[in-house]
């Protein structure tokens, strides 16, 4: 074994070659995949004459075009429900393992995952999604990938790639009141921008990350693509073991002892050499919005829209694309401004403890007249809990309405959709042009207990006043 980082000593164990392009071939320990890059896979291997070659190494859900409202079969949508059939028919034919609505598993695929144990450190992990950097969160080398590249390891259970660079990211110190994991990520990527991590993995490090549970460490991961990076990961702990213990596919008895020996042998050597090292404060993060059109154009809640001419040159276009598309100027305050719709959900932000946070803040309060709330639990295993626990009667009560788990308004490949102008409170991943469903749609990114802020006051809204 290489000796190193996580990152070097896991690529090493999974190559199986290297190519004449100068690629390596790199196995691929556990495929996920869902309704929206899959058919046309399975599709270019029925055209080869090919089968699946692992299919116990692949793991079937519907999530993105899933409404989270009315589940009733065929769905309103004909070419989701066709998605959906292409789908149970694909994973029938090939004998691969699927999670669907009613099976009490189905949700989102980064969400289902982790919880079942089917993520595990020193893994390779691939899915058609570019937010499968999540899974790195427990210390396995996680990618998103194309359609053809579906194919390939569908057909292959490898993939081609070029071996990336290694930065490590090390955040210290205790983060402040009101300010969570999400903030930390929209903290890194406004300040090391959208393309900073352009061919490298991300190893987030420090005594801050150390502090966070798994979800606040799957959060995190989720969002290293937004900042340019190809994945991101945190050595595997204490902290990972204790949420792996007793899921469906972690090791059980002996086995899990060596597992535990096995993964501690992975983290990145004390004297690991890195890339590149960045380091932040912890006391330095506030919560955290964005303000424009890429996830990179972040500021803290009490700052100002910033002027053009604080910004490096090469940022100065996309800044005044931003300004007119969100209808905002430069040198004004964010806080203040009236939201219509708040959305708590995602890969990013739909597990249980983002849902306990939020429902901190809903809890007695009501949602502002004219604002749209909505939550929607990332699996049907986090609905159950939440329900349990009542978080849902206290959405509820405060006026938010209560979903199905599915991707939902993240990226509204579903009925979750807005309209018109309407600007959303977000605690998703993606601020792009009509990301949200509206080609004139303005999305604004944060926290989910942010979220809650914004829709029970109606306007963006410090979370720290509320606590």
């Amino acid at each position: 074994m290489s000796t190193g980082t996580l990152f070097d000593k896991v690529w090493d164990l999974h190559t199986v070659g290297i190519l004449p392009s100068g690629q390596t071939q790199l196995f691929i320990g556990l495929h996920l995949i869902h309704e929206v890059t899959s058919p046309q896979a399975f599709s270019m291997l029925r055209e080869r004459g090919l089968s699946v070659l692992f299919p116990d190494r692949t793991v079937a859900t519907v999530d993105h075009i899933i409404p989270t409202d009315d589940l009733a079969r065929p769905f309103a949508d004909s070419m989701a429900e066709e998605m959906l059939q292409e789908l149970e028919k694909n994973t029938a034919a090939n004998n691969i393992r699927f999670y669907p609505v009613g099976s009490g598993r189905q949700g989102i695929v980064h969400v289902i995952a982790p919880e079942q144990g089917l993520t595990q450190p020193g893994m390779t992990i691939a899915c058609g999604d570019s937010h499968t950097s999540t899974h790195g969160a427990f210390g396995a080398i996680a990618f998103g990938i194309g359609t053809s590249q579906v194919r390939d390891v569908l057909a292959s259970q490898t993939l081609a790639l070029s071996k990336l660079k290694v930065r490590k990211i090390e955040v210290n110190g205790k983060l402040n009141p009101g300010v969570f994991a999400k903030d930390v990520i929209l903290h890194i990527i406004r300040k090391l921008g959208v393309k900073g991590g352009v061919g490298y993995a991300y190893e987030f490090a420090g005594t801050t990350f150390e502090q966070m549970s798994m979800e606040e460490r799957m959060t995190v991961c989720n969002m290293s693509i937004e900042g340019g990076a190809r994945c991101g990961y945190v050595n595997p702990d204490q902290v990972t073991y204790d949420y792996l213990n007793g899921r469906d596919f972690a090791p059980k008895g002996e086995a899990w002892d060596q597992a535990i020996a096995w993964w501690n042998s992975l983290r990145s050597d004390a004297d690991a050499v890195f890339d590149d090292v960045v380091v932040f404060d912890a006391a330095d993060i506030a919560p955290t919005v964005t303000w424009g059109i890429t996830p990179g154009q972040g500021i803290g809640i009490s700052d100002p829209v910033p002027t053009p001419d604080t910004m490096p040159e090469d940022e100065r276009a996309i800044a005044l694309e931003a300004y007119q598309y969100m209808d905002l100027k430069p040198g004004e305050p964010l806080q203040g401004t009236k939201v219509d719709v708040c959305f708590i959900g995602s890969c990013t932000n739909g597990r249980i403890s983002d849902l306990r946070e939020a429902a901190k803040v809903a809890q007695g309060r009501q949602v502002a007249a004219g604002v749209k709330a909505f939550v929607v639990p990332g699996s049907e295993r986090v609905k159950v809990q939440a329900e349990k626990e009542g978080l849902d009667r206290i959405f509820v009560e405060a006026g938010f309405e209560w979903r199905e788990p599915g991707c939902s308004m993240c990226l509204a490949m579903n009925p979750d959709k807005l309209e018109g102008r309407q600007l959303s409170a977000s605690s998703s991943n993606r601020n792009f042009k009509g990301r949200q469903g509206s080609a004139s749609g303005r999305t604004l990114l944060m926290s989910p207990a942010m979220v809650v802020a914004a829709a029970v006051t109606g306007k963006v809204t410090d979370v720290r006043e509320l606590m």
